[in-house]
C-alpha cells in the first residue's frame, strides 16, 4: 500500500513539475507576474512531494517489504535500521530518487532565499533546475523505478509496478542486503555528500543561463549568488571525495586512497571546473574580465557532473564504484548532449553582452596567476577525461577495452598539480593589474630561503629522490608563504595594540572569503605533504606466517598469534579474524585485528585492514589468506604509509576554510559594486 501510495505521489511531482514550468514561462516577461509566484510555490510542492515519494522507498527498506524489487535487491533481515536507510543511495533506482530529492530540495531552496534581490532571473532559473529536476524524475519513473514488484509470470521472474497478465505476487523472505562495500561508514557518507556537491551545481548553471538568456549577464547580483551556490556545491563535493578516499583506504584494501577509477575521476572532474570558477569568477568581480571564460567554466561543470552521473549508473566503464549496465546510459547521453549544445548555442548567441570591461595589464599580476591557475585547472580536466573515456572509444575502435591505469595521470598530472601548487603561493602576494618583480622578489626570498633549508636537512637526514624532495621544498615553501599572509595582517593588527590571538580572530573575522580561502591553501598544502610521502616512501611486504611467527619491515615487527572466527548479524556475517602484536624497535605498540567478513546473503567478502595512525606514517595490515583445515599458516600483507595522516587532516581543514569563506556577509549588491569601483583602479592589495 505504502509502496503503490510513493508510486503515485512520484507521478504527480512529475504533473507538478510540468505545471511549474508552464507557470515560469508563463511569467517569464515580468517579475511580478502571478504566474511566476505561482511557479514558485509549486516548486516548493514538487520538494514536498518528491519527500512524501522517497519516504515511502525508505519504508519499504525499513520494513522488508522484499516484494519490492528494489529492497529485495539492497535490503535483508539481518541489517540494522541504520543500514536500511542508508541503502537509500545502495542501488541503482535508490540513487536516482535519492538524486532526485536533493535537487528538489535545491531548488526550493532557492526559492525561499533572497527572492526579491533575484527577481528578474527567477523565471529562468526555475526553468532550467525543474528542467533538470523533471529529466531525473522521468528516469526514476520509467527507467529505474524503484516501486516495482517481484512477480511470476510462467516460469519467468519480472518486475513491473502493477501486476502483470498472468502475474503471481513473489514475497522472498529474506533480501540479497546491501552490498558490503557499501556498509562502511565512508561510503554511508560518501554518496550523499557527492550528491548534495552535484546538485548543488546545477544551481549556480541555472542562474548563469537564466543570466545569458535575460541578458544581464553584467549584472553584479547573479555573480554573487552564483558564487555563493558554487561554494555550497563545491564544499560538499569536497568532503564527498575525502570520505570517499577514506573509505577506499579502509576497504578496498591495496593501501591506497586515490587509485584514477573512472568513477573517482568521474566526480573530480566537476570538482576542479568549479575550482577553477571560484578563482576566475574573482577576476569578474574585481575587474570585469573573463566573463566567457567564467560562462564556459559553468557549462563544463554541469554538464561534468551530468557526465560523472552516467558514468556511474551506465555501467558503460568498469568501477568498483559503478552500477550494472542499465537502460539508463542512453537517456543520460542525450540529455548531456542537448544541455552541452544549448548551452554553448545561447553562450555564442550572447557573446556581445560579455564584453570584458579591461583587459590583462601585466604578466605579473595576480589576474595573470589566477589565469594560469584556470589553464592548469582545464589542463588537469582534459587529462583525466581522456583517460577516463579512452576505455570506451578503444573499444569502439579495436573491438577491446583498454583501461588506463594511474602511471598515465601520475606522469599528465603530476608536474601540472605541481605548478598549480606553486601558484597557490605567489599568488596571495600579487596585487591586482600590475606588481613589480622586485616587491614580488622581498616578499618571496625569505620563504624560499626557510624551504631551501628545510629540505637541505631532508636531504642531510638521507632523502635522496629529487623528485619528493621538490615536492617537499614545494610544500614548505607555499605553506610559508600562506602562513606569512596571516602573520603581516596579525603583525599589523598588533600595532593597535591587539594581543595575537585577539588579532588573528579580528583579521580572519572581518574578512572571511579572503583568510577562508588561505585557510583552504593550508588544507591543499597539508594534502600535498601526506601525497608527497605516501607516493614516494610507501613500504610493503607479504609473508605466510605459523602462530608465534613474525615479519619485519623496516623499524617494525609484525608477530602473529592466532586465527579467530565467529559469526555476526544473525549467522549472515561470518568472520575471519587474525590476532597480531606488533612492535617498533622492540617495543610493543599495539595488537592488531585484520579480518575479512563473508556475507552469506549475497556471497560476497569484505577485507578490513587493521591500521595503527601516526602524525608520521600508518602501519596498514591486511589478513590476506589462511589454510582453511589446519589454521597453521595465514599471510599478511604490511605497509607503511608515511605522512598519510596530514591527507585527512588537510581535509578537514580544506572544508573548514572553505565553511568560514562561505558564511555568509551582511553585503548588498550596491555597496558590493560601491566596493568594486575603487578596486578596478588599485594597484595595490
Amino acid at each position: 500500500m505504502i509502496n503503490d501510495f510513493g508510486y503515485i505521489i512520484l507521478i504527480l511531482s512529475i504533473l507538478v513539475s510540468v505545471y511549474v514550468l508552464y507557470a515560469a514561462w508563463q511569467g517569464r516577461n515580468d517579475p511580478d507576474s502571478p504566474w511566476l509566484v505561482s511557479a514558485r510555490n509549486a516548486v516548493i510542492a514538487v520538494f514536498a512531494l518528491l519527500t512524501l515519494s522517497t519516504a515511502a522507498v525508505v519504508y519499504s527498506l525499513v520494513a522488508g517489504d522484499f516484494q519490492v524489487n528494489y529492497a529485495y535487491q539492497v535490503s535483508s533481515l539481518s541489517m540494522s535500521t541504520f543500514l536500511k536507510v542508508t541503502a537509500l543511495w545502495g542501488g541503482q533506482q535508490g540513487s536516482i530518487i535519492f538524486w532526485t530529492w536533493l535537487m528538489s530540495a535545491f531548488a526550493a531552496a532557492v526559492m525561499v532565499r533572497k527572492w526579491d534581490t533575484d527577481r528578474p532571473l527567477m523565471p529562468w532559473v526555475i526553468i532550467v533546475t525543474v528542467g533538470t529536476l523533471l529529466f531525473f524524475q522521468g528516469v526514476s519513473l520509467f527507467i529505474a523505478n524503484p516501486f516495482e514488484r517481484l512477480w511470476f509470470v510462467g516460469n519467468d521472474l519480472v518486475h513491473s509496478v502493477w501486476q502483470p497478465v498472468g502475474g503471481v505476487a513473489v514475497s522472498p523472505r529474506n533480501g540479497q542486503g546491501l552490498n558490503p562495500l557499501l556498509r562502511h561508514p565512508g561510503m554511508i557518507g560518501h554518496p550523499p555528500t557527492l550528491y548534495l556537491g552535484f546538485v548543488g551545481f546545477v544551481i549556480p548553471y541555472a542562474f548563469a543561463m537564466a543570466a545569458l538568456i535575460t541578458g544581464r549577464s553584467n549584472e553584479a547580483t547573479w555573480i554573487q549568488t552564483t558564487r555563493r551556490w558554487t561554494l555550497v556545491a563545491w564544499v560538499f563535493l569536497s568532503i564527498g571525495l575525502i570520505l570517499g578516499g577514506r573509505w577506499a583506504y579502509d576497504v578496498l584494501g591495496w593501501g591506497g586512497y586515490w587509485g584514477w577509477d573512472p568513477v573517482e575521476n568521474a566526480s573530480f572532474m566537476p570538482w576542479l571546473t568549479g575550482t577553477a570558477f571560484l578563482h576566475s569568477v574573482m577576476i569578474q568581480e574585481k575587474r570585469g574580465m573573463l566573463k566567457v571564460w567564467n560562462m564556459i567554466l559553468i557549462i563544463l561543470t554541469y554538464s561534468l557532473v551530468m557526465f560523472g552521473t552516467f558514468i556511474t549508473r551506465s555501467g558503460v566503464i568498469s568501477s568498483v564504484h559503478s552500477f550494472a549496465e542499465s537502460a539508463i546510459g542512453p537517456a543520460f547521453f542525450a540529455f548531456i548532449s542537448v544541455t552541452f549544445l544549448a548551452s554553448l548555442y545561447l553562450l555564442l548567441t550572447r557573446l556581445d553582452t560579455l564584453k570584458g570591461e579591461h583587459e590583462l595589464d601585466s604578466l605579473l599580476s595576480r589576474e595573470s596567476v589566477f589565469l594560469l591557475q584556470n589553464l592548469l585547472f582545464l589542463g588537469i580536466t582534459f587529462a583525466t577525461f581522456w583517460g577516463t573515456i579512452f576505455p570506451m572509444i578503444s573499444e569502439l575502435a579495436t573491438g577491446e577495452k583498454i583501461t588506463v591505469g594511474p602511471p598515465f595521470y601520475n606522469k599528465v598530472n603530476g608536474p601540472l598539480f605541481a605548478v598549480l601548487v606553486l601558484t597557490m603561493g605567489v599568488a596571495p602576494l600579487l596585487a591586482w593589474r600590475k606588481h613589480s618583480a622586485k616587491r614580488l622578489g622581498r616578499a618571496l626570498w625569505l620563504p624560499f630561503a626557510i624551504a631551501v633549508a628545510i629540505t637541505l636537512g631532508l636531504l642531510l637526514f638521507g632523502i635522496r629522490n629529487p623528485t619528493a624532495l621538490f615536492g617537499y621544498w614545494l610544500v614548505a615553501f607555499v605553506g610559508l608563504t600562506t602562513l606569512w599572509e596571516f602573520g603581516k595582517g596579525i603583525r599589523a593588527r598588533m600595532k593597535h595594540g591587539e594581543s595575537p590571538g585577539l588579532a588573528m580572530v579580528r583579521l580572519i573575522g572581518r574578512n572571511r572569503r579572503r583568510y577562508g580561502g588561505y585557510i583552504v591553501h593550508l588544507g591543499v598544502v597539508m594534502m600535498a605533504l601526506g601525497i608527497v610521502g605516501t607516493n614516494f616512501f610507501q613500504q610493503e611486504t607479504q609473508g605466510m606466517l605459523a602462530p608465534g611467527e613474525s615479519l619485519h619491515l623496516d623499524r617494525y615487527t609484525l608477530t602473529y598469534e592466532r586465527l579467530l572466527q565467529y559469526e555476526q548479524e544473525g549467522g549472515d556475517r561470518h568472520v575471519t579474524e587474525a590476532k597480531v602484536n606488533l612492535y617498533r624497535d622492540g617495543k610493543f605498540l599495539r595488537t592488531l585485528r585484520p579480518h575479512k567478513d563473508f556475507f552469506e546473503s549475497n556471497e560476497q567478502s569484505l577485507t578490513i585492514p587493521a591500521v595503527l595512525s601516526r602524525p608520521g606514517e600508518d602501519v596498514y595490515v591486511l589478513l590476506v589468506g589462511w589454510e582453511e583445515i589446519s589454521f597453521n599458516g595465514s599471510t599478511f600483507k604490511i605497509y607503511i604509509n608515511p605522512l598519510v595522516s596530514w591527507l585527512w587532516a588537510g581535509g578537514l581543514v580544506l572544508i573548514a576554510g572553505t565553511l568560514l569563506a562561505a558564511w555568509p556577509e551582511k553585503q548588498t549588491a550596491a555597496s558590493w559594486a560601491a566596493a568594486r569601483r575603487p578596486a578596478l583602479g588599485a594597484t595595490a592589495q
